[in-house]
């Protein structure tokens, strides 16, 4: 009996042995099997550089924009709260630092629980096993990949230490409402960063990693509080925390930041150049994001401009008479209806065919095409929200453009422009910083940014590089007087005129008698020399404005007056730090040079004073403060300009059509841009002393007679004081009698800016290469 009892146990015993040795074999063939085509872990340890978030800064460090594919910011361990790792520690993995990447109990609790339901319901990974599911491998819920995950788990454990894993699973998990890691979740959900996370928050968060979405404390903050205290609970249980702090914690309510997390729409223009610049440095790299670039914008000035730009244009539509309803079946504004196939993205004329208060929408026939407006749109044109009913009605003309041409009989969206467009640029004139930009009204992401890419004619406001290369020439004083003959159309008589009162009440005639005595080339080479970089033609109507410019280059060439003759390229980016917290070299730019004398640059300066003290803009005299400046308005007021400056701030700006549809009765550059610019600099100097432009060695002053340019007799009651650069003050005195002409004072002309269309052709034009060079953008 005992014999055959050992023998059933030997056989036994190599029964044994033998399914070991089948099931060692069969393990490792399957292992073999799958980890044939496994990828490698090494790259997890020096190669991780998942998508992160570029932040756009603004001068102060307040978030202007953000760019990702995917929202996260990776941080090292070190910089998460220690109470942050502990919760998700008790949430996902407790004895995460004891294992060797793979719990097989729980392995086991999942496996049996899968069986029993004959499907895949129930995971035991471990935190190592999340890591390499997120990072390795897909998310298919099979045995395959999960046999695949505890090969590779059992690797990375080999490979990286256990604070790297767990900072790769951190800045990894995704946590709900498009945030991954950690870090993007507190700035979310709190408005903070990782390592400032309390214990009530960061429980919150791990608590996020079972289903971000169902346990949102923005959702379902009930849902969220069950699972936060299910979190404390399990810290309690494993020692995390003491009785006394998860009583404390679960008794705090649920405080969330709000949802913006701060990030304004002050600079959507900023996005498109701060992308090229990234391109530009790092390639391929700036994709993956994780930058952060530090702008010039100040978020005050910033505000205040796009605030004053939809004010003036929000004028300018109860000037024209631009608000709902619109029944007009004519209007002279718009001109006729469109006839043809309208181009897409191009304004056209269209009667309204229907209007549907239901579906809240205007249907238009614009040419050939049908186009659909959706009103809840149209903010700008319809800020009261009334109903298309009482917007417009059936015959009325509207402008619109479609966004693209129809492929079938149904109507293509369409957008109502109604008014028009306006950009502003505003400069540093010292530092060459931009404080302001903004490109259009809306201030749309992606959108055409009109202060650095569109080009219009600068009308009058050009005429300060022709009076200041004459007096640079030191042949004519701002006390020259000009001889002008009768305009011919016999509206104006012939006339003496000093420039100083030529430039202020900018009349075109004296702008061009002066322009014929210097010389269109000089003053060419002058403009250039003061930062005008866009084509420029030795042509009468140089003197006009009529060769196109951006906003941004009128302000800078300004900006070289209002600092008192140096010539440098404006900035946008002063710094660029990578996602390896490396700053970035940015493009030197041009070196700063001076390009006139101080006392050339103080006069010119002086003169435009004039233009606000006594010419085409007093209206900017309710700001109280030494400015200068100059208007512009082109051929029937298809641009309206003011380009001016204070000791402090030079701002550009620029109101029209994109296709250069007149503006109507009554506006010009006085009436149309200045008041932009007024608001503007009333924000933008509140509680700021008022300071005068310093006056410089090599101007001296003289008592002139107005009506010959010459000193003034000692006896003269209507003489003046005016400004000279030294050595041109004129020596010899008046003979002039008593009943001499003065200066003559005609008035200035029924429209005294206006600008020939030629050579400029109509409408916007747009390049990408617009404006001066700006190393930083």
């Amino acid at each position: 009996m005992l014999r055959r009892i050992t023998h059933v146990l030997k056989r036994l015993a190599l029964a044994v042995v033998g399914l070991a040795l089948i099931g060692a074999v069969s393990v490792f063939a399957l292992v073999r099997y799958h980890e044939a085509d496994l990828p490698s872990v090494e790259q997890l340890r020096a190669g991780y550089a998942p998508a992160q978030v570029t932040r756009v800064l603004a001068r102060d460090g307040s978030l202007l924009a953000s760019l990702f594919t995917e929202r996260r910011t990776v941080v090292p361990l070190g910089e998460v709260s220690d109470v942050a790792k502990l919760a998700f520690l008790a949430a996902e993995d407790a004895s995460f630092y004891e294992h060797q990447g793979l719990d097989y109990f729980g392995m086991l609790r999942a496996l049996v629980a899968n069986l029993r339901a004959g499907r895949t319901v129930q995971g035991g990974s471990t935190i190592t096993q999340q890591v390499v599911k997120n990072l390795l491998l897909d998310s298919e819920r099979t045995y395959r990949r999960k046999i695949r995950e505890t090969i590779l788990a059992r690797r990375l454990e080999q490979h990286l230490t256990k604070d790297e894993i767990f900072a790769l699973y951190l800045n990894h998990i995704y946590l709900g409402h498009g945030r991954y890691g950690i870090e993007e979740a507190a700035r979310f959900y709190f408005g903070k960063k990782a390592r400032e996370l309390t214990l009530p928050e960061a429980s919150l968060l791990a608590g996020l990693v079972a289903s971000p979405e169902r346990f949102s404390p923005r959702k379902n903050p009930t849902a969220a509080g069950e699972r936060r205290r299910y979190v404390l609970g399990q810290m309690l249980q494993k020692g995390f925390v003491t009785p006394e702090l998860h009583q404390a914690a679960s008794a705090e309510p649920l405080r969330l930041a709000p949802a913006s997390e701060g990030e304004s729409e002050l600079a959507p223009e900023v996005v498109a150049h701060v992308s090229k610049l990234l391109e530009t440095l790092a390639g391929e790299r700036a994709r993956r994001g994780g930058f952060t670039v530090t702008t010039t914008i100040d978020p005050a000035v910033q505000a205040a401009a796009r605030s004053a730009v939809r004010k003036n244009l929000q004028r300018y539509a109860e000037r024209q008479k631009l608000e709902p309803p619109h029944t007009a079946t004519k209007r002279r504004l718009f001109g006729s209806p469109f006839e043809g196939t309208p181009r897409p993205h191009h304004a056209q004329v269209g009667k309204v065919l229907r209007v549907d208060d239901k579906a809240g929408t205007i249907d238009l026939q614009l040419g050939s095409v049908v186009g659909r407006v959706q009103l809840s749109h149209e903010e700008r044109f319809n800020p009261k929200h009334v109903p298309p009913s009482e917007f417009t009605k059936e015959g009325a003309l509207l402008r619109a453009s479609i966004s693209a041409l129809p492929e079938g009989d149904e109507p293509v969206p369409a957008r109502l422009e109604l008014g028009p467009e306006s950009a502003l640029v505003a400069i540093d004139p010292q530092s060459r910083h931009v404080l302001a930009l903004v490109g259009s009204y809306g201030g749309v992401a992606g959108g055409l940014d009109r202060a650095t890419r569109a080009r219009r004619q600068p009308g009058s406001a050009f005429k300060p590089f022709v009076y200041s290369y004459a007096l640079h020439g030191r042949r004519f004083t701002a006390a020259t007087l000009l001889d002008l003959p009768a305009s011919r159309d016999g509206k104006l008589a012939a006339r003496k005129i000093s420039l100083r009162t030529a430039l202020a009440r900018s009349d075109n005639a004296a702008a061009e008698r002066l322009l014929s005595e210097v010389g269109a080339e000089g003053v060419v080479s002058w403009a250039r020399a003061a930062g005008i970089e866009s084509k420029l033609e030795p042509t009468p109507s140089l003197a006009l404005g009529a060769y196109e410019v951006t906003p941004i280059e009128a302000a800078n060439a300004f900006a070289t007056f209002a600092s008192g003759g140096e010539l440098a390229a404006p900035v946008l980016v002063t710094k660029v730090t990578g996602p390896d917290g490396k700053e970035l070299t940015l493009p030197a730019p041009p070196p700063s040079r001076r390009v006139m004398g101080e006392d050339e640059a103080f006069l010119i300066t002086h003169l435009l004073g004039s233009v606000i003290k006594e010419g085409t803009a007093t209206r900017a005299l309710s700001l109280g403060r030494p400015l200068a400046g100059k208007t512009g308005t082109t051929n029937e007021a298809k641009d309206a300009w003011f380009v001016g400056y204070s000791t402090d701030l030079v701002c550009a700006v620029w109101v029209g059509f994109d296709d250069a549809l007149p503006l109507g009765w009554g506006e010009s550059g006085a009436t149309t841009a200045l008041p932009t610019f007024i608001d503007l600099m009333k924000a933008a100097h509140e509680k700021k002393p008022a300071t005068d432009f310093p006056r410089p060695a090599g101007i001296v002053s003289a008592r002139i007679d107005p009506a010959t340019g010459l000193l003034a007799r000692p006896d003269q009651e209507d003489g003046k004081e005016e400004l000279f650069l030294e050595g041109t003050a004129p020596t010899e005195v008046s003979d002039a009698g008593v009943d001499a002409p003065a200066e003559v004072d005609a008035g200035a002309p029924v429209d005294p800016e206006a600008v020939p269309p030629e050579p400029a052709d109509a409408g916007v034009t747009v390049d990408a290469g617009a404006g001066p060079e700006l190393p930083p953008f």
